[in-house]
């Protein structure tokens, strides 16, 4: 056998070597499975394909957890993980789920609202597979997701997506992405399934407020604020004030825009009567013009060229050496949810809802994300669910 062909079977091999090792990373990524042990105030745990039969047996199909108060109030639904890697969501979700007691009506939580998103990941940005939160008990594993539903799960993508019902022309990627698919269709694309199910859940459950947890770049103009069309403009505002005047941190607010389609704050707000709030929280990590993506860089949001860009005044929000850690992201978002809920029960007394045991940013920021989970080795098996 000649050199040449010796040299092209090397790599041939090489190459495979590769391609099975990734692809068995993968797989085994698509198919972890996040174990939530549902806390003292959880009645109930329902799918969203209750609201779609069209869900159903598909892996768009995710757990929604009720909260009911023994006393009759208002419903808040809060969702996590429209966008898969902005995971500060989930983190925040899973506080409330393991945590809360409603003393007074009800909280729904989405904690995946995009499932496929999550089991997706972005390779060639070089996200990480997982990251890990530590507890007092040891490390909770997390998968890290991509922004868009995975390509596996709806193909193909169009050459431009068309809006339903605007007909608005956006970009083919947003068919797959749930903050762009609203207010869906019940046999649409699976994302416009899963946003059509959402739809569905609020009506059905007569919920009055929708809350829509985010991250964002430090470099884009809508970040570190609370995203509201107007009939939400008035509590977003209160809500902004509040936190920063007895909390100490900015959140401010922006209109949700009238032009740009298939959005939640713009979409729930325009079809139903539930008010939305999206939040933002500051994401370093999805800055472009950062070191490599790291775990690090997820969770503690430090970054040596985004410092550099702060000096020169390029970003949207304060940013110096302590970065944007995820106890601060987590801590707003607990503080701001919380304070949304404050100011709406104060102007709606008969739809009130009060919700205690969640802790608010200061706590968060000195206890740490982990100290707020619960061993799932040690809780009721009956009262484990997965996502």
């Amino acid at each position: 056998m000649s050199r040449e062909w010796i040299l092209k079977s090397i790599y041939i091999v090489i190459i495979m070597f590769v391609i099975i090792v990734s692809g068995i990373q993968f797989y085994n990524h698509r198919h972890y499975d996040v174990p939530i042990p549902a806390g003292p105030g959880v009645t109930g745990v329902v799918k969203l394909s209750d609201y779609n039969k069209n869900l159903k047996g598909t892996i768009a199909d995710t757990n929604v957890f009720f909260m009911e108060g023994k006393e009759a109030g208002g419903k808040v639904l809060i969702f996590a993980n429209t966008h898969s890697n902005e995971p500060a969501a989930i983190l925040t979700a899973l506080i409330f789920i393991e945590n809360a007691v409603v003393n007074k009506g009800t909280l729904i939580i989405i904690p995946q609202f995009n499932n496929s998103g999550g089991r997706n990941t972005k390779p060639g940005d070089g996200y990480p597979l997982y990251f890990e939160i530590p507890t007092e008990w040891g490390a909770k594993k997390f998968r890290m997701g991509n922004r868009n539903a995975s390509p596996l799960d709806q193909w193909p993508d169009p050459d431009v997506y068309v809006h339903y019902p605007d007909r608005q022309l956006l970009s083919y990627l947003d068919v797959r992405n749930t903050n762009r698919t609203w207010p869906g269709r019940a046999k649409g694309p699976l994302m416009e399934r899963v946003t059509y199910a959402a739809m569905e859940l609020m009506k059905r459950e007569k919920v009055d407020i929708a809350v829509d947890i985010h991250g964002a770049e430090t470099m884009f103009p809508v970040t570190n604020c609370i995203v509201v069309p107007e009939k939400a403009m008035r509590i977003a505002t209160m809500t902004s004030l509040m936190v920063k005047a007895m909390e100490g941190f900015e959140n401010h607010v922006e209109p949700s825009p009238k032009g740009f389609r298939g959005l939640s704050h713009r979409e729930i707000g325009d079809f139903s009567d539930t008010m939305p709030f999206l939040l933002e929280a500051p994401l370093p990590f999805l800055d472009q013009p950062t070191g490599p993506k790291t775990v690090d860089l997820l969770l503690k949001g430090k970054d040596p060229f985004l410092l550099s860009l702060s000096k020169q005044k390029k970003l949207f929000v304060p940013y110096d050496e302590s970065g944007w850690p995820m106890e601060k992201r987590v801590g707003q978002h607990c503080s701001v949810i919380l304070e949304i809920l404050r100011q709406f029960s104060r102007r709606a007394s008969d739809r009130a809802v009060a919700v205690g045991n969640v802790p608010r940013y200061a706590e968060v920021v000195k206890n740490g994300v982990g100290f707020y989970y619960h061993d799932p080795e040690k809780a009721k098996k009956e009262n484990i669910y997965y996502n």
